[in-house]
Formats: structure tokens, sequence, C-alpha cells
């Protein structure tokens, strides 16, 4: 758990990353499953299109929100990680409020996410097995 490797003396701070890392990308299933959700109800009548809360925020929701390195710097404190409805600009005859072009842009950006995650644990991973000079 991050908590426990940050309060450990002498802590890495490996198992923060990775234990991050999977949280992130957790996340990243879970938003990618609303969002399909929504590009399948694109044709359903007064059906409003949801999202996750912000990652940072499920990360202050579980105690994990910004950490404050120096006395002089600001706390930070974040709201509780949900599922929201978002507030549509405009609706369809039907009462439909999916932006498929919105929808799809945001399951793009959620793709390029998971490969960042994907690359950033990759290259820790080699800079460990370089340490160990394998």
């Amino acid at each position: 758990m991050i908590e426990a490797d940050a309060a450990r003396p002498g802590s890495s701070g490996a198992g923060d990353f990775f234990s991050l890392a999977e949280r992130r990308l957790g996340w990243l299933d879970a938003r990618q499953q609303v969002l399909a959700q929504n590009i399948a109800n694109a044709n359903t009548p007064d059906y409003r299109p949801r999202d996750l809360s912000a990652f940072e925020q499920v990360l202050a929701d579980r105690g994990l929100g910004p950490a404050r390195t120096d006395p002089g710097h600001l706390g930070g404190t974040l709201g509780a990680a949900r599922l929201v409805q978002t507030v549509p600009s405009a609706r369809g005859p039907d009462g439909n409020a999916v932006d498929v072009e919105d929808q799809l842009t945001k399951v793009a950006d959620v793709e390029t996410q998971q490969a960042l995650v994907g690359n950033l644990w990759k290259s820790t991973m080699n800079l460990y097995l370089a340490a160990l000079g394998r």
C-alpha cells in the first residue's frame, strides 16, 4: 500500500510508483468502460453521458492526496471520487445528450494515458535491471 511504503524508513519509493501506476491503470480501465457505455447509448432517448471524477480525486478520497514536502508549501485538498453525470451544452431532439465526437476524444485520451503509464512502468523496470547489472 502506498501509505505503508511512504512511511517506512529507507523506502526506495519503488512500491509507491508501482502501486500508483496500478491504481492509475485501474482508473483508466473503469473510465474506458464508462465512455464505451456512453457511446453505446448515443441513440438512447434522454440518455445523459457520464464520466469518472478526476484521478486526483480518487487518490484524495483514499487519503493519498498531494504530498506536502516542505512546511512552506500549501496543503492540497481534493473532493471525493465518484461517477458523475456531465452537464451537456446541447441535447438532440430525443433528449439524448451524448456527443459521440467528444466521447471518442476522451477514449483516445485514455488510450494515450494507458500507453504513458505502460512506458513509465517499462522504463522504471529497465532502470532497476540496469542497476542490478542485468
